[in-house]
């Protein structure tokens, strides 16, 4: 059970990366050289293979305070493991819709414990691709909380956040979404 939670932790970790840039400039070329060296296997830069959910993560624009979080809660291996994992990764625009002050607390060194509890709660363990989904379901989640799936004429809808992209990882899926879940947060 722990094992999974980490994974899960992880997971997300992997989708706060996709939010950096991957542009070939000297400054980013210093970024990832110093995270290769600072993060163990999660470091690793591979252009050649398909990406992890990590690698997915450090690579997007919208999702740079996701990865703030799992690099502040040190789960950026969890997602390079083996998975398989399904990330739901909020947006940033999705960490802007929390009350003011919330994400900057969360991110004091004191609360990472609980960050780290929030962030997990975005990880289930397996690969439930947007077909996999079924209105109806529960999702386990590596906090150990289930999340319902919902699906309707305006899309699919997961612990009621919706699904505005997906994108194939080598070790799982990544599910953006438009929330932040804070079911485990308390």
């Amino acid at each position: 059970m722990k094992n999974v939670r980490i994974m899960l932790v992880l997971s997300l970790i992997v989708m706060a990366f996709f939010a950096c840039s991957t542009g070939e400039d000297t400054a980013t070329a210093k970024a990832e050289s110093s995270f290769a060296k600072d993060h163990n296997q999660a470091g690793v830069m591979d252009d050649v293979s398909d990406p992890n959910i990590l690698q997915i993560a450090l690579g997007s624009p919208d999702h740079t305070t996701l990865v703030a979080g799992v690099v502040a809660t040190q789960l950026e291996n969890v997602l390079v493991g083996a998975g398989p994992l399904t990330v739901f990764a909020p947006t940033n625009a999705a960490f802007d819709k929390l009350p003011e002050g919330t994400l900057e607390t969360l991110l004091k060194p004191e609360n990472k414990s609980k960050l780290a509890t929030i962030i997990t709660s975005h990880a289930s363990p397996g690969t439930y691709m947007g077909e996999g989904l079924k209105d109806g379901m529960q999702l386990y989640m590596a906090t150990g909380h289930y999340v319902d799936v919902k699906v309707t004429e305006e899309g699919t809808f997961v612990n009621g956040s919706k699904i505005l992209g997906t994108v194939d990882a080598v070790n799982g899926v990544v599910h953006v979404i438009d929330d932040v879940f804070l079911i485990a947060a308390g």
